[in-house]
């Protein structure tokens, strides 16, 4: 047994103060038998104690005889006093008391100590959390902005604007079309934020006939603050646009929610 912690955990004050069940008081009386610490301790914690109750217990010999006296009708003639000091028997009543308020004092600091602990660990990982939450976004934002410039100021990339239609005259978008990577990079920050339950669908158009291809839907377009997307294109692109789709997207092209609309150059 570690006795310095057995001592130190609190469970000797509770069985003086008499506050442990049967099976745990029988524990504590088989551990002071045997460790010699143990029995000093409890000593210590009784002798602590009686000394509080007696520094704190009303003592007034003269107010308890007068009291006596009332109650049997006795007068100064009736009865000589002799006065007698004697110790006081009534300390188990005090100590009861005392035990009582200095354990309910224990624990409620105890408590607020191990809550406020708790409270800082939780804080200190929450702070935790959100400091590497935001490492990891910046380290990601800075990846997709290298990414980007190097996509815009590469020569062989081909940039094809994408023209507002009927639907919304103020739209506009663009396309980046890597043709060796096979990837485009759609840029519809000139488009507004689509209403619940809808998405744009980018699609790649052959002219003659007119064959529409699913390049797929922007379905982070109100997260995603660069309104940039990167999307796979392995067609032979002879044109881009973007329409409006319920969410999920569309097997074909919604045209009466045709947004923009552009020819690759030849």
């Amino acid at each position: 047994m570690d006795i310095k912690q057995y001592i130190s955990s609190g469970i000797l004050e509770l069985y003086v103060y008499g506050a442990l069940s049967e099976k745990e008081n029988a524990e504590v009386y088989k551990a002071l038998k045997e460790y010699p610490e143990i029995k000093e301790e409890i000593n210590d914690i009784e002798n602590s104690l009686m000394q509080l109750s007696a520094a704190t217990a009303p003592y007034n010999p003269e107010a308890v005889f007068n009291s006596i006296k009332e109650k049997l009708n006795f007068t100064d003639t009736d009865v000589a006093v002799i006065p007698i000091t004697r110790k006081r028997n009534n300390w188990h009543s005090y100590i009861g008391w005392a035990a009582s308020v200095a354990l309910l004092i224990g624990l409620f600091v105890q408590f607020n100590k191990n809550k406020e602990l708790r409270q800082q660990i939780v804080q200190s990982q929450i702070e935790q959390n959100l400091l590497e939450g935001k490492i990891n976004v910046a380290e990601e934002d800075l990846s997709k902005a290298k990414t980007l410039l190097s996509v815009l100021r590469d020569k062989d990339i081909l940039k094809i604007p994408l023209q507002a239609q009927k639907v919304d005259p103020s739209a506009y978008a663009s396309v980046y079309w890597d043709k060796e990577k096979k990837t485009a990079y759609i840029d519809v920050a000139g488009l507004p934020t689509p209403p619940p339950g809808k998405v744009y669908q980018v699609w790649s158009l052959k002219l003659d006939p007119l064959t529409p291809t699913s390049l797929g839907t922007l379905d982070e377009f109100g997260e995603d603050e660069t309104k940039i997307f990167s999307l796979t294109n392995a067609n032979e692109s002879e044109a881009f646009g973007i329409t409006l789709e319920p969410e999920g997207g569309s097997e074909s092209p919604t045209l009466e929610q045709l947004y923009t609309l552009g020819v690759v150059e030849s």
